[in-house]
């Protein structure tokens, strides 16, 4: 009953596949990648990009075949126990999405704007709105996301600031760098585009879901559009040697920003980006909890307390910077196999399965 209520239409899809990709990542990425493609970072932009498009088709393939969602997939295919095995993987990644969402902007809090606050604090508050978005039912995280996208857009606007100081000849030569170079930045860009998966979970809640697949697309693409922008912008504006100096580039360049009402618009920046990054903890929370609640059936208000008490309590834990990035690498490692290995091999073997349950019927 819940889900018949819960559905959503087609295209809201857009936002939800976009905004769970645009968090804090697009707040630092750039060192990454241009540490091993330099200039030519923006290619490695829009091969992940692209490559993300055909995982989301492939996604689809399984989805529109099955008309489940993964934790029911994995049942039908595997049974309960190895099934809920490899779910149980699953609720564990879209809970370490929470965690590094959640901790890198307290940490980004911490550097630019409030070094002496309390994670504590701040963080029950996130987790607060998390909780009462969550047990609003799907619609509400879904409305969370669709404003997580809208009302924060003007921010992006910010940065064509520093094309006056711009130069345009360090995007030359192009692809001066070699195909390994430009691999290694298009799998660490990956991480950029990570969290779309949670699309896995909800599909069957989208109304008419076959007809969601070209805004998954598109949702997919417009992130693709955002990072490209702040890449190029980055590229012209620092030269390679200052972008390995600047661990939070895009906030950096929030600091040449001149308004006649604000004096530090990287405040402001910061502040609102508090609407990109709850719809991240807020679908990480809710796949996690529809996760728990179909294998171990439990209540699902309960589970969502227990699973905001973990995002507390490892908030708290994660100190220094050294073990953001350790966490971040892990779980970089762990969405690429889950992603772009684990999700095709389920695809094709739920394909073969069918084919031969259909063939044992026809005989039967």
């Amino acid at each position: 009953m819940e889900k018949q209520q819960s559905r959503i239409s087609p295209f809201l899809v857009f936002f939800l596949v976009h905004s769970v990709q645009l968090g804090v990542g697009v707040l630092g990425f750039q060192r990454t990648i241009m540490k091993s493609a330099g200039n030519d970072a923006w290619m490695a932009v829009i091969a992940a990009g692209f490559l993300i498009n055909v995982i989301i088709m492939v996604m689809y393939l399984l989805l529109n075949k099955q008309q489940k969602d993964l934790i029911d997939i994995h049942k039908d295919l595997f049974g309960k126990w190895i099934g809920g095995l490899l779910s149980i993987i699953w609720i564990i990644y879209w809970l370490m999405i929470g965690i590094i969402v959640l901790r890198t902007y307290i940490e980004i809090v911490e550097v630019w704007v409030f070094p002496l606050i309390n994670r504590v604090m701040f963080s029950s508050i996130l987790l607060s709105l998390a909780y009462y978005c969550v047990t609003g039912g799907f619609r509400v995280v879904t409305g969370i996301s669709f404003l997580g996208v809208v009302i924060p857009f003007y921010i992006f606007s910010t940065f064509l600031f520093p094309i006056e100081f711009a130069n345009f000849r360090n995007l030359l030569p192009i692809w001066n760098h070699s195909v390994k170079e430009l691999t290694i930045a298009t799998k660490d860009m990956m991480f950029g585009y990570l969290g779309f998966s949670t699309l896995l979970m909800y599909y069957p809640y989208i109304k008419e879901a076959k007809k969601s697949q070209k805004w998954a697309h598109l949702g997919n693409l417009l992130t693709l559009g955002i990072y490209l922008f702040i890449i190029i912008i980055t590229i012209v504006f620092f030269s390679e040697a200052q972008v390995s100096k600047q661990v939070w580039a895009t906030l950096s360049m929030w600091k040449i920003v001149e308004l006649p009402f604000v004096e530090r618009v990287e405040y402001i920046g910061i502040t609102s980006w508090i609407l990109i990054i709850l719809p991240n903890i807020c679908f990480s929370v809710w796949a996690a909890t529809k996760g728990v609640e179909k294998i171990f059936n439990f209540k699902p208000q309960k589970v969502v307390v227990f699973i905001l008490l973990i995002l507390l309590c490892s908030t708290i834990a994660i100190r220094g910077r050294e073990n953001i990035e350790m966490i971040n690498q892990v779980m970089s490692i762990l969405g690429l196999c889950l992603v772009f290995i684990y999700i095709p091999l389920l695809t094709i073997l739920s394909f073969l399965i069918a084919k031969i349950r259909r063939g044992k019927f026809e005989k039967g």
